[in-house]
């Protein structure tokens, strides 16, 4: 497994090795050992989710308020997806910045974002699937969102797609509106949950 801090502190990228052979291929898009030797605790595993999208499909930003927050350890066993990792968290020094990691079938790769860190991605071609470890259960109240096309966040989105939003994503406030109105998670309590983590 071959694993990469991405330019947001708090999350990595994990590569496995793949096995292909004149049935198919064999991978490990998620292992335990190397996780924990990167992160520094287990992943907590409370629910997983799974969603497939045609092209162009635009979901998030999407994050929970901390604590607890919601880690997310995301994959793509079909087709292909970008992958866009925001720093939201108030304080932090990439605050506002972003990152971005192609996930898709034939590498299997995974990107894991601690609690905190929002998360967008968009379907490269139809039927992408993409799959997710999450830490925490869904939870509506604590669910927030930004508009992922804020020009605030300069996500580089392919200029050969045409985002498909849902209406809550659509809606959803800006950077400078979420920072004013409170709900972005604060950069010194993430390290402390963080640390809670690593400690048990």
């Amino acid at each position: 497994m071959r694993v990469s801090e991405t330019k947001i502190s708090g999350s990595w990228e994990f590569t496995p090795k793949a096995f292909p052979d004149d049935r198919g291929v064999f991978a490990s898009p998620f292992q335990e050992a190397a996780f924990v030797e990167a992160v520094g605790h287990p992943l907590r595993l409370a629910q997983t989710n799974h969603s497939t999208s045609r092209r162009g499909t635009l979901r998030g930003v999407h994050f929970a308020d901390v604590p607890p927050g919601q880690a997310k350890y995301v994959y793509c066993p079909r087709g292909s997806l970008l992958d866009v990792i925001v720093d939201l968290r108030v304080g932090s020094p990439t605050f506002g910045q972003h990152d971005v990691v192609r996930l898709d079938s034939t590498a299997l790769n995974a990107v894991y974002l601690a609690e905190g860190i929002g998360h967008a991605v968009i379907a490269l071609e139809d039927d992408t699937t993409m799959a997710y470890l999450c830490s925490e259960a869904y939870n509506p109240t604590a669910e927030r969102g930004l508009d992922p096309l804020c020009p605030e966040l300069a996500i580089p989105w392919p200029a050969d797609l045409t985002p498909v939003l849902s209406a809550k994503d659509r809606t959803a406030p800006g950077l400078s509106e979420a920072l004013a109105a409170g709900i972005l998670p604060d950069y010194d309590e993430c390290l402390a949950h963080y640390e809670r983590l690593r400690a048990t």
